[in-house]
């Protein structure tokens, strides 16, 4: 599908008007990055007329990006700030990814299927983003030889926080994720404060399963 880049560009600035701002996301940092990151580079051609569209997309391999709306909203919550190392589990297509590149020093992002990280890399590469760092792995293991995290961000619904991910916590630092069961899951907030890790919750999504040694078997 071929779509004019200046009705791409409109549907962006839509997006975020409307569907990010008009909906509560406060943070003009997190807003003026999903402003310039083009969604278009990180959906498939024959989803293009809906790449600013506030629905999930398939990307293959019955994964998903994530509602434009949702992404912003875990950004908010992870609080991220510039001199921040954040780790992102479960990449996809790497449009999650390319936001967090805007906003923090350096991101490490996880994607356990080869295809879809090799896909992302070749989208994030092209947007000439140097401060990512891709690694084909499992994510509910964290990557302890980068630790400790400011923040940790995952767009797969586990059955619980992996344990792990605590231990590669910062002091102040966050983790967002989706918890639950197969359907609906509650979408959690924990923050390090010491040895304290505070919890809460912030309202129900639907997202895809995070597989690992510490997610859902495969």
């Amino acid at each position: 599908m071929d779509v004019p880049e200046e009705k791409l560009l409109a549907a962006r600035r839509h997006m975020v008007d409307r569907h990010l701002r008009g909906r509560g996301i406060r943070d003009e940092a997190i807003l003026a990055a999903f402003a310039e990151i083009p969604r278009e580079r990180f959906v498939p051609e024959r989803h293009l007329g809906e790449a600013y569209a506030d629905h999930p997309l398939p990307i293959g391999h019955a994964q998903t990006i994530s509602q434009p709306y949702v992404v912003a909203l875990m950004i908010q919550e992870l609080g991220p700030r510039p001199h921040h190392r954040v780790l992102d589990v479960g990449a996809g297509s790497g449009y999650q990814t390319a936001i967090l590149a805007k906003l923090v020093a350096h991101v490490y992002a996880v994607e356990r299927i080869p295809a879809l990280a090799d896909r992302a890399a070749a989208s994030l590469a092209g947007l000439g983003l140097t401060n990512v760092t891709l690694h084909t792995a499992d994510g509910t293991l964290g990557l302890p030889e980068e630790a400790p995290f400011d923040g940790i961000i995952c767009g797969a619904a586990g059955p619980d926080v992996p344990a792990c991910w605590l231990g590669q916590l910062a002091e102040g630092g966050r983790i967002v994720l989706p918890v639950g069961g197969c359907h609906v899951q509650n979408l959690l907030v924990l923050e390090r404060h010491g040895e304290r890790i505070s919890r809460r919750e912030l309202c129900d999504v639907r997202f895809v399963k995070l597989i690992g040694r510490d997610g859902w078997p495969e």
